[in-house]
């Protein structure tokens, strides 16, 4: 016979409600009457019907995470980051795939996926803000990133301008003036790779550097297109200082190839990347880099989340929230 939640209350000595209560996360409850509770729980192999719960509810204590591409390391480290936060307040993550592509995107907005979650952290690439509030429905969502920054939408990213821009302004004090961006994508203004060129531009003028747009190379943000893009600025006969990957992966791709050319890191070229992802302090050398500030990323986004969901958080447009960041000096441009 299965076990009941009433078996559980009969053995921990407690009310139905009280271990109904502890199933929920419910924050109110005496630590030591919530220990009683989970130990009668495993004493006896008690297993939740989660589906008839959420159907009572309302609730299934899952959020969403949709992201484009899990074998991206920052992606990777920062759905490691969203589930940690998460977990710490009783839920926990679902996480789904979508390869920059709009189908994908739209399909995690309805469906089956939307349905087993309370509220959805979402990173698009592909779809537009309208099609976003036609699909949204009514449970909360916040977004990652900035290919869509809309009033109507809650926001938590990091602050690209800024950190490239400080990070180029490091990058001119140690004397470096033709610096290479790898990575850019020049039919973009406002998301990512827009925003951190235009603060490596704001850095240029401010030191009064001119600019150079045969120093510009445009690529994906991967560690081969990393290689390929220093590849071809030294075959053109480029001249260049210093690199500054749009990405902390394509600065390891350009490091590497450097390297295998016989370029000295820093001697003759200064690397720098950004987002400070767990390989960047085991390159060799180690890699120059901004820190945007992932673990305040995810403890803010899953915050503002349920906060919606509680109701805590009431404003009807859009919450914007930016991280802060820090510089990551390290061998490869001290």
């Amino acid at each position: 016979m299965a076990v009941t939640m009433n078996d559980v209350a009969k053995a921990a000595g407690v009310s139905l409600k009280t271990v109904s209560n502890v199933l929920n996360n419910y924050e109110f409850i005496r630590p030591a009457t919530k220990q009683r509770v989970q130990d009668a729980i495993a004493e006896l192999g008690y297993e939740a019907n989660l589906t008839a719960r959420s159907l009572r509810s309302g609730k299934t204590s899952m959020l969403g995470l949709v992201l484009s591409d899990l074998s991206a390391p920052y992606y990777a480290e920062l759905a490691s980051k969203l589930m940690n936060a998460a977990a710490r307040h009783g839920y926990r993550v679902l996480v789904e795939q979508s390869d920059a592509d709009p189908g994908a995107e739209l399909n995690a907005l309805q469906g089956p996926f939307r349905q087993l979650t309370d509220g959805l952290l979402f990173t698009p690439l592909s779809i537009g803000a309208d099609a976003i509030a036609g699909r949204a429905g009514s449970k909360p969502l916040v977004m990652l990133g900035e290919h869509i920054v809309d009033p109507r939408f809650d926001l938590v990213t990091m602050k690209n301008g800024e950190a490239a821009q400080a990070l180029t302004a490091h990058l001119l004090a140690g004397g470096r003036r033709r610096i290479a961006v790898i990575g850019a994508h020049p039919e973009e203004s406002a998301g990512t790779a827009g925003l951190r060129l235009h603060g490596y531009r704001q850095a240029l003028d401010q030191a009064g550097a001119p600019f150079d747009p045969a120093l510009i190379a445009p690529g994906e943000w991967r560690r081969d297109a990393g290689a390929a893009a220093v590849a071809g600025l030294l075959d053109s006969g480029v001249e260049f200082d210093a690199v500054f990957g749009l990405n902390d992966v394509l600065a390891l791709g350009a490091l590497h190839e450097l390297l295998i050319r016989g370029v000295s890191v820093p001697r003759d070229v200064a690397v720098a990347g950004f987002d400070d992802i767990d390989e960047a302090r085991f390159a060799s050398p180690s890699l120059t880099t901004v820190s945007p500030g992932m673990d305040e990323i995810a403890e803010r986004s899953v915050a503002l989340l349920l906060d919606r969901l509680s109701g805590r958080e009431t404003a009807e447009a859009g919450v914007h929230v930016e991280s802060g960041f820090e510089l990551r000096i390290r061998e490869s441009a001290p």
